[in-house]
């Protein structure tokens, strides 16, 4: 029989590494890879077969990003986007402009501003003030663990000096105490449920447009890392619910169905019903997502120790815990007891404790399972828990972008934990050496989604483009092995099995770069760009 779709030329990246291939080419027929070899796959085409050239370029299985959030991504594109500011001046011209453009905008959505651009992290509502006076304005900055609001916005939801800070977050105030401008975590959401929901249509069109841009970036799947209500961000259930039905979702996609903090084991059945009622086709909501705590760079995610104030004194602050660390092993052992994955975000050392007491407390109820639980974020892990990923067959799911010198870790990070507590971030190298499975992802829209630009840093520990100071280098990861976690170590965790790899009867999700980021330096891996992405054969993307 001729395939459907023939690669030749190699390299192939199979299961073997790159120090045992020796496939150049890949046939495809029925959507699933047929025969890995070399020349003699040549015969193979027929009349019918598409015939791929790779001419040297590496061929091997789609990226898969483990944690990200593509409708709100695609929303922000098309609303006020700051991700590519980095001063407080450019990031004040660019809200100027958007909402000169846009005057029929009752509100200015949007977000993706940097922390680092402001003193502390913390923009103030007067810088709104001067250049959207008669609009509310509410922008989340890149992580989305706080958000900007101006004087109109503050007074629309009823917010002044008298307002108490919610249990979950805090209202930046001024010295005089007066509400200051930035709104962190819970707090959030005092402004953000004032704020117009998009439509059904824009988060469909969001979904699809953040589609294309991840297809672009060979991503073939993901874990949607956020389907659910939660402080003010659109629900995008119902919009993989419609792609899904009509065909229009061409990636394979995993939904972490949203935990309630303020509900307890009670929303359980409401979980299994989302999970019947939403699962369809190329859509599976087969995880629940729990957060654990918040960030480093505004104190709230969770600490064994507490942090240090700017003058590197201990302070009282140890982090905030979402959820009652006392009730979280009865949470996760009934989630996994009714099948569900649970996805962690378990930020700081405390957190991440909390989330691997939980793990092992399911597996000593019910014994082992293939829930296959998984922790993202892990910015500092304790010596002692590193080991208990591999024990428990809890994956690390990490987000390689983050683990890099740059502003928000210099400056509003590493002051606030200290020299030692600094050593412990990011653990990649300890964790892959200690038999964890690695996973990655990007979480989308707080950092680029570009897997080849998360491997660079995996692999280099040192921004793309930058120069150095290496940052832990004993952390680095090869070249290989950050290859794994974003193709077949994301794979396992979306319960992907017949992904991730290419060898014969998988389904055929590849990706053809245009180099073999093998025969060049480290140093030179984020130059590597996508030339060609198929899903189950068809291609899904064409580099012009």
């Amino acid at each position: 029989m001729h395939a459907d779709l023939l690669f030749t030329g190699g390299p192939v990246l199979t299961p073997e590494g790159p120090e045992g291939r020796t496939a150049t080419a890949v046939a495809v027929t029925g959507g699933r890879i047929t025969a890995v070899g070399g020349d003699e796959l040549r015969d193979l085409a027929g009349p019918g077969t598409e015939v791929v050239d790779l001419s040297g370029r590496l061929l091997l299985p789609g990226f898969q990003d483990a944690h990200v959030h593509p409708v709100p991504a695609g929303l922000e594109l098309a609303q006020c986007d700051l991700s590519g500011t980095t001063t407080a001046a450019d990031t004040v011209a660019a809200v100027r402009a958007y909402a000169e453009a846009h005057p029929e905008r009752e509100w200015i959505l949007g977000g993706g501003w940097s922390m680092e651009a402001f003193a502390g992290g913390t923009p103030t509502k007067e810088l709104l003030d001067a250049v959207v006076p008669d609009r509310p304005v509410y922008l989340p900055n890149r992580d989305h663990h706080g958000a900007w609001v101006n004087s109109r916005a503050l007074e629309l939801a009823g917010i002044d000096r008298e307002t108490p800070d919610p249990a979950d977050g805090r209202i930046e105030r001024d010295a005089s105490g007066e509400p200051g401008g930035t709104l962190q975590e819970g707090a959030m959401q005092l402004v953000g449920r004032f704020a117009p929901p998009a439509t059904p249509a824009d988060r469909l069109a969001a979904l699809l447009h953040a589609q294309r841009h991840l297809h672009a970036l060979g991503i073939t799947a993901w874990q949607d890392a956020l389907v659910g209500d939660f402080l003010g961000m659109d629900d995008p259930a119902e919009a993989y619910r419609t792609a899904a039905r009509d065909g229009s979702l061409t990636a394979r996609v995993v939904g972490a169905l949203w935990w309630d903090r303020e509900r307890g084991a009670e929303q359980i059945p409401e979980l299994v019903e989302k999970r019947a009622e939403f699962s369809h086709g190329r859509f599976r909501a087969g995880a629940v997502k729990l957060m654990l705590d918040g960030v480093a760079e505004n104190g709230t995610a969770a600490l064994l120790d507490p942090y240090l104030d700017r003058c590197g004194c201990v302070t009282a602050n140890r982090g905030t815990s979402f959820l009652d660390p006392a009730q979280l092993p009865k949470y996760v052992t009934e989630l996994d007891a009714v099948g569900f994955q649970c996805h962690f975000h378990a930020l700081g050392d405390r957190a991440v404790r909390d989330a691997l007491d939980a793990v092992e407390a399911a597996r000593a109820a019910n014994g082992p399972s293939d829930t296959r639980p998984h922790l993202a974020h892990l910015q500092v892990v304790h010596p002692d828990d590193v080991p208990r990923f591999a024990r428990l067959g809890a994956t690390a799911n990490i987000q390689p972008l983050w683990a890099a010198h740059e502003p928000q870790m210099d400056e509003l990070t590493i002051p606030f934990l200290g020299p030692e507590r600094a050593a412990l971030q990011y653990p990649f190298g300890a964790l892959l050496r200690s038999g964890a499975r690695l996973a990655a992802g990007s979480d989308w829209p707080v950092s680029s989604p570009d897997p080849l630009q998360g491997i660079h840093v995996a692999v280099n520990r040192v921004e793309p483009g930058g120069t150095g100071p290496v940052f832990l280098p004993k952390e680095r990861l090869g070249l290989a092995d950050a290859l794994t976690a974003y193709t077949a170590g994301s794979a396992y965790v979306n319960h992907l099995d017949d992904t991730g790899r290419v060898a014969v009867g998988a389904l055929a999700d590849l990706v053809v770069l245009d180099r073999d980021p093998f025969a060049g330096p480290p140093e030179a891996i984020a130059e590597t760009a996508v030339a060609l992405t198929y899903v189950g054969g068809e291609r899904v993307y064409a580099a012009e």
